[in-house]
Formats: C-alpha cells, sequence, structure tokens
C-alpha cells in the first residue's frame, strides 16, 4: 500500500505534509462549510470537487502542505507560505483547520509556530504576514502565540450578515523569532527528533 502522508516537518501534535491530491474531496467538503469558510474570508465562494482538484495541483508546486494528526495519521487542515518573493525574502502565510474537532486543542498554535521556523529557520526568509478577519479571536490569539504582531488594520474591509468588519494585518520578522523546533547553525535544520 502507497502511503499517503509524508512527515516533511514534525511537531508535537501534528506533522506537515505534502498535500496529497487524493484529498481534494475533504478539502472541498470544508471549504464549503460556511462555518470553516467564513473565518479565512472565503465564505461566499462555491468551491466544486473540480475547481478544488485544479487549485491543488496548482499549490502543490508551492510550500503548502496538509496538517496531519501525529496520533492518528488524520488530514486536519492545510497551511502553507505563498506569494514568496525570493529577493525581499517575503512570504504571506495562510491556514486553516477544517476538521472542527480539532478546533481549540492547540494545532492550529503548533502548526503556526512550525511554519515560522521553516519560513525562518530553513527558507531563510525574513518577514512573514498574514491577514485576519477582526472578530476570529481565536486565530489572532494563536498568532500572537507564536510570534505575530500586528501592524495595521484595513477598516471596515469585509461585509458579512449586513455587519463590516475589519481586517487586521499581522508579520512575524525573523529578527524576533527564535526557533521552537528546529535545530539552528552552519550546516544544520534537522528536527529535534
Amino acid at each position: 500500500m502507497q502511503k499517503k502522508y509524508f512527515k516533511k516537518i514534525i511537531g508535537d501534535k501534528c506533522y506537515l505534509s505534502p498535500v496529497s491530491m487524493e484529498d481534494a474531496g475533504q478539502y472541498t467538503e470544508w471549504l464549503n462549510d460556511m462555518s470553516v469558510s467564513i473565518t479565512m474570508g472565503q465564505f461566499s465562494q462555491v468551491i466544486s470537487l473540480e475547481k478544488e482538484k485544479e487549485i491543488l495541483q496548482k499549490i502543490s508546486r508551492d510550500y503548502i502542505f496538509a496538517i496531519i494528526d501525529k496520533s492518528t495519521d488524520k488530514l486536519i487542515g492545510n497551511t502553507g507560505l505563498h506569494k514568496i518573493d525570493w529577493v525581499n525574502r517575503t512570504a504571506e502565510y495562510g491556514i486553516f483547520i477544517g476538521d472542527k474537532s480539532f478546533w481549540n486543542k492547540g494545532y492550529a498554535t503548533e502548526v503556526n509556530i512550525l511554519m515560522l521556523d521553516y519560513a525562518f529557520y530553513v527558507l531563510n526568509l525574513k518577514h512573514v504576514h498574514l491577514q485576519v478577519l477582526a472578530f476570529n479571536k481565536w486565530a489572532i490569539k494563536s498568532y500572537e502565540k507564536a510570534g505575530y504582531k500586528t501592524v495595521g488594520k484595513l477598516t471596515e474591509f469585509w461585509e458579512i450578515e449586513g455587519k463590516r468588519h475589519d481586517m487586521l494585518i499581522m508579520e512575524a520578522l525573523a529578527k524576533d523569532i527564535e526557533s521552537r523546533f528546529f535545530v539552528t547553525g552552519i550546516g544544520k535544520g534537522i528536527l529535534h527528533q
């Protein structure tokens, strides 16, 4: 039997694996669930299975990972670095935990930390930023635990259910973040395990 997931980046609760095209149906289900997609600002989109397969095919060439529960090898979400600028060494970050039974259990915070370590200590980026809807207090708290700071706000950026909501801009800088999962130093970049 061929393996579906591969332990590229390993944390305490979960590991990050290259995405599997076999998971297109699961991602499609999550992205069409309003309670999941509203936190990502994608609640108005309709994602068909065919469209999700196209998206996965396109992003699988980038730094996008499936989030896998370490104890069960179960897919629980997706994370990645987007719009990487190798000259200025910057990237945009994104994450979603689609399996709601894993919400508010520390998985997102661990993934946020793993991805900052990967961005700064493996890819040698210097700046990672993200956007988050201001009402998403759990995500903001998780990003702050990982080392992100709020640096700006897009006022009344999104309209949901007739109400306008701010979009916060958060960033993390390599100079402010010490590696928490990787051994650092010249010629290193291996996991603590």
